[in-house]
């Protein structure tokens, strides 16, 4: 399986594709794609690094793993297909955001115009089993994603990290809090947004005016 992934990400991270781990990585991807219906698309696994290339990020929103069910996931956290029915995540990520910014809720859960804005929406693993979430975990995405936040907290600064829940938040110890914004809340799915731990985060408008503060244009969410 090739990693079809944008040249400017290779430069960061070609050290990183010669390591063991990750050729075993990649040879359990293969065999799981060759053997089981997985997603996303073997085309569209990297997709978040060809939407927002390293040069370009200045948001990094950290989702888990992707949907798995047929004709949502397309290699961006959160986001679906066109098509697609809004997942319930997705329709709370909407209603904070008509909070936070009066932003109507789109008819779309298609995200890759965030992407392209230069968010990058990784979710910490890249590939799933139809129908078996968390089912590609353990594997050596979780490490290869690590990499991928130490070497943004690393090399740029005065990016956003949006960490929404548990596993996300744990991803922050790899990020330098004197040179980025970290923020932090509960996940949007509706289990934790009924408990209170997701509406009312006003992260958009956040990220925007840090964006702003720091000679960056802000996010047209």
């Amino acid at each position: 399986m090739k990693v079809n992934i944008h040249p400017s990400w290779i430069n960061e991270l070609e050290t990183e594709f010669k390591k063991p781990y990750f050729k075993d990585l990649i040879e359990f991807v293969k065999e799981e794609y060759d053997q089981n219906t997985c997603f996303p698309d073997s085309d569209n696994i990297f997709e978040a690094f060809n939407r927002a290339t390293f040069d370009r990020v200045k948001v990094v929103i950290l989702g888990q793993d992707p949907y798995h069910g047929p004709g949502q996931a397309h290699g961006l956290c959160f986001s679906v297909l066109p098509n697609a029915k809004l997942p319930p995540s997705l329709k709370n990520i909407y209603k904070e955001l008509e909070t936070d910014l009066g932003k109507p809720i789109p008819a779309t859960g298609n995200l890759e115009h965030w992407a392209n804005q230069g968010v990058l929406m990784l979710n910490a693993i890249l590939t799933v089993r139809a129908h078996e979430a968390g089912s590609h975990t353990k594997k050596g995405w979780e490490e290869f994603t690590d990499k991928v936040i130490e070497i943004i907290s690393a090399k740029k600064e005065n990016v956003v990290f949006l960490l929404w829940g548990g596993p996300a938040k744990k991803k922050g110890a790899k990020i330098d809090p004197s040179k980025h914004l970290i923020l932090t809340s509960g996940h949007p799915s509706p289990l934790s947004a009924i408990r209170g731990y997701w509406f009312g985060n006003r992260h958009f408008s956040i990220t925007n005016n840090y964006l702003v503060e720091n000679g960056k244009e802000p996010i047209d969410w």
